[in-house]
């Protein structure tokens, strides 16, 4: 099993309450059911006020570093990522658990 983490730190000047960043939050939380390779997903916005913190997260799982590709090359997962890549940038971690 591998674990996919990723960590979203929102742009300066960038609100969680703009439109365009709730369509990519959502269009993250749909895709749990959208991959057959996710074993496992959750996500959701940062509660931490802490300075260090990031925003959002994604907590997720996969069998394989197979399947890890395979859903990394998701057009789903593509499309939540160019969605993301307009207004965040991001930190992941995989590692096998």
């Amino acid at each position: 099993m591998i674990r996919h983490l990723v960590l979203f730190k929102l742009n300066d000047g960038v609100s969680r309450d703009e439109p365009r960043v709730a369509e990519g939050a959502a269009a993250f939380q749909a895709l749990g059911g959208q991959i057959p390779e996710l074993t496992f997903w959750e996500c959701g916005w940062n509660i931490s006020d802490r300075p260090i913190a990031h925003d959002f997260a994604i907590n997720s799982a996969v069998e394989d570093t197979e399947a890890l590709k395979r859903y990394l090359e998701h057009p789903a997962h593509q499309a939540g990522v160019a969605q993301w890549r307009e207004f965040a940038t991001w930190v992941i971690a995989d590692y096998v658990c």
